[in-house]
């Protein structure tokens, strides 16, 4: 599994510059006002709702952004309203890439997909063309300095988790969506702050880009999720280290 989380460390690392430009505010309004949508306003009985509120927490949202996220998902506030949309392609060299969406203009969105995937040697494709390469996992990224294997083990295997994995610098933890709650306060009760904590789509497999592709592939992933409809953008990419810095 070692594509994944160094995209998703990337992702966490890139969150300051995006903060400039207001992009984690506001795509993190946005999954709250959607969470707040399908499953109701209570984050006690809403996974999803609870998730998103934490992670507005962890970028120091006010409480009062986050009431009225819920309070447009809930319709207790007039607001926009938001359509969710995962979207399939490939990138150069065939790898997999789905794009998760919220949007308020399908197709200004599916437009601008399309225009980013084509300029940068990928194409949009069908619903379900790349889909059955992923499934949905609880993931948590944390230090290796932080904690033994041993010790890290014995957390959250107790906690739920499916697998541990040694990912270079750090170790990273997979769960099922339905545990991740539950192994991500074992690890916090633990002192250990994780580097990524969050529900993701996990590949079952992972390709490998050299040169010019891997180039392309990392300004494909950047260009999308620039995007502003953009949520997540999730990959069998494996990202080593020559090509983040090629990038």
């Amino acid at each position: 599994m070692s594509g994944h989380s160094k995209w998703a460390t990337i992702k966490h690392k890139k969150g300051a510059a995006d903060a400039k430009r207001g992009k984690v505010f506001t795509r993190l309004i946005k999954e709250i006002t959607i969470a707040a949508k399908q499953g109701g306003g209570d984050p006690d009985g809403n996974p999803r709702l609870r998730t998103a509120i934490a992670a507005a927490k962890a970028e120091n949202m006010p409480a009062d952004n986050i009431k009225r996220a819920i309070q447009r998902g809930t319709g207790e506030l007039e607001g926009v309203s938001y359509e969710e949309i995962v979207y399939e392609g490939y990138g150069p060299g065939g790898v997999a890439i789905m794009v998760q969406v919220l949007t308020d203009n399908k197709n200004r969105a599916v437009s601008e997909l399309r225009h980013m995937f084509s300029k940068n040697n990928g194409n949009l494709g069908e619903s379900g063309s790349v889909g059955y390469l992923f499934s949905k996992k609880g993931l948590i990224v944390v230090p290796k300095s932080a904690v033994s294997e041993e010790k890290l083990t014995e957390i959250v295997l107790e906690a739920g988790a499916d697998d541990l994995a040694d990912d270079g610098d750090s170790w990273e933890i997979i769960t099922d969506p339905k545990q991740f709650d539950a192994v991500l306060e074992a690890v916090k009760a633990a002192k250990l702050e994780p580097d990524v904590a969050e529900v993701t789509m996990v590949p079952s497999t992972y390709q490998k880009l050299e040169g010019t592709q891997a180039a392309a592939m990392n300004r494909l992933l950047e260009g999308l999720e620039d995007l502003d409809d953009t949520q997540n953008v999730y990959t069998n990419y494996d990202m080593n280290e020559a090509a983040v810095a090629a990038g």
